[in-house]
């Protein structure tokens, strides 16, 4: 798709470029009709009275042909201009418009409240964008290689170009507003310091952190990660409960996103469901019958789960539900409770 500021500029280029061929055009017509000159004479005139390089006549002109030529050429000033401006600009504008691309995109971070961040756009980073944008989840990108900014165009996602152990890139992507980060780093000393520096910016962030290597687990707990993942220990227990379990897992899977309008689970905050000033219970909800969805996990506010909770559990200020349907399902439950 191509940029609308380069489709602006261009669009004032064919313009100009049109009005210098209808005004060679205009000259040429005017003095073969005027002055009986032939095409060549013609545009030659034409030429040197729109360049106004002071060039003597072919012949001599009648006084109709020089009344022409006067306003052929107030007409050739402002049209000559008009074209050598805009040229101009175009030159110097194609070399902002990465800039003003990069404002426009700082713009709409700034604009973030409550958003997340993905420190690093590799295999992990990618899958948690993939996500995240299932879910019409608002998030920034972190990459410091340039070469991705690319990719990341091509994605049309949000990103700050830098390296996130500066503090400057974390700001500028918002971390003292956002809610949630990852660091998806592929080394495990630059996830230390990033969390280490993302904690120290905001005390109540969540915080989520890959690791390499089992002994960077307790260090990334230790500097402020709310959780860390290691892929490889995930993978190869996956990969062993498809030998043990293949049937139960192949379920699970199930459960996640596979594209935009297929999600079939999701956590719910209470607050969303009923005005917890009357304490309801989950048979008191209902919400089996009335959007198909079955609640298949409580957490109570000092987050605490239970599995399969009882109908009869009362759901208490800012706890949530984990509830699981059909696409259609969580569609309807979404448009039951007017939840975006």
């Amino acid at each position: 798709m191509m940029n609308p500021i380069i489709n602006f500029f261009r669009t004032k280029i064919y313009t100009a470029i049109l009005l210098l061929l209808g005004i060679v055009f205009t000259g040429v017509a005017g003095y073969m009709y005027f002055s009986g000159y032939t095409f060549i004479d013609a545009l030659y005139m034409t030429v040197i009275t729109m360049t106004t390089v002071g060039f003597g006549e072919v012949s001599p002109l009648n006084e109709t042909a020089r009344i022409f030529t006067i306003f052929l050429i107030i007409a050739s000033v402002v049209i000559v201009g008009y074209a050598l401006s805009v040229i101009t600009e175009y030159i110097l504008s194609k070399n902002n418009i990465e800039e003003l691309k990069h404002k426009k995109m700082q713009k709409q971070i700034d604009s973030f409240k409550n958003h997340i961040i993905i420190c690093g756009y590799g295999r992990n980073g990618k899958q948690a964008a993939r996500k995240l944008l299932a879910y019409k989840k608002p998030f920034v990108i972190i990459e410091k290689n340039k070469d991705i900014e690319e990719r990341l165009q091509f994605d049309n996602v949000p990103y700050v170009i830098g390296n996130a152990n500066e503090d400057d890139i974390l700001v500028q992507a918002g971390v003292h507003r956002a809610s949630s980060f990852i660091s998806a780093l592929p080394n495990d000393a630059d996830n230390l310091f990033v969390v280490l520096s993302t904690r120290q910016i905001n005390k109540t962030i969540n915080i989520i952190s890959r690791a390499s290597h089992e002994s960077s687990y307790d260090k990334l707990k230790f500097a402020g990660a709310n959780n860390v993942i290691l892929p490889d220990k995930i993978g190869g227990d996956h990969m062993a409960s498809l030998v043990v379990v293949p049937g139960l897992m192949e379920f699970i899977d199930n459960l996640s996103i596979v594209g935009k309008s297929n999600i079939n689970i999701e956590e719910i905050a209470v607050e969303k469901l009923y005005d917890t000033k009357d304490i309801k219970t989950i048979k008191d909800l209902d919400l089996r019958k009335k959007t198909g969805c079955t609640v298949i996990g409580y957490k109570n506010a000092n987050g605490e789960y239970i599995v399969n909770p009882e109908a009869e559990i009362e759901l208490a200020p800012h706890s949530k539900i984990i509830v699981l349907g059909r696409p259609e399902q969580i569609e309807n439950l979404n448009s039951e409770y007017n939840i975006n």
